[in-house]
């Protein structure tokens, strides 16, 4: 486990999709001002130097605001820019080797869908869970299904911050919050929003 301790209530998975021609930092910048805690920059379909220059812009935003920036699969992108972390799914980079490589200091977060995942990330060293999909979402397709029930049970078998993922918006928030998890992850709710600031502000009220 890393020696770093982060927020994960309000954690912010950046689409660019979502956006409709919006600048990321931008929107990143006023999701941060509305209540975001955390931000992942995750790129599934650009160059790696695409990739490595967004991720420097973006860590000057999370910088300037004391936010983690988490960098999403790539340990290269994450250990290039000195980011805040990184996330794993189970397919991705794993995560013994990982921690070898980033060193204690950051916070390594992996993907689970089985309370079997989540025990083992855990013993493994992993910093916090993203355990979903609790809805059905449009960002992951791929994505196995976590009942609610199932989420409380991760969340009470494990010691490290559980963060719930998957199509979590204003109207189920509290069903979720109400399994005892630490933070939730979201997408569309803040970047699909006509108005980012307002969106991040609606959700932290409900956290609170």
């Amino acid at each position: 486990m890393s020696e770093v301790k982060a927020d994960y209530s309000l954690y912010l998975v950046t689409d660019r999709k979502m956006l409709r021609a919006r600048d990321l930092g931008q929107s990143i910048e006023l999701a941060i001002q509305g209540g975001v805690t955390l931000v992942q920059l995750r790129e599934k379909s650009v160059s790696t130097r695409e990739f490595l220059e967004l991720a420097i812009r973006i860590k000057e935003i999370t910088d300037h605001y004391h936010i983690p920036l988490i960098i999403n699969d790539r340990l290269d992108i994450a250990l290039a820019i000195d980011a805040a972390g990184l996330h794993v799914g189970q397919d991705d980079f794993p995560m013994l080797k990982a921690r070898e490589l980033l060193g204690p200091r950051k916070i390594i977060g992996v993907s689970a869908s089985t309370l079997a995942e989540a025990l083992l990330a855990q013993q493994q060293g992993a910093d916090y869970l993203g355990v979903g999909a609790v809805f059905s979402t449009s960002t992951k397709t791929d994505a196995s299904e976590v009942s609610l029930k199932q989420l409380e049970v991760i969340k009470q078998s494990v010691t490290i911050p559980v963060v719930a993922i998957g199509g979590i918006n204003d109207k189920n928030l509290k069903q979720v919050l109400a399994t005892g998890i630490d933070g939730v992850s979201v997408v569309s709710a803040i970047l699909a929003k006509a108005d980012i600031l307002e969106a991040a502000k609606q959700l932290r009220e409900i956290i609170r």
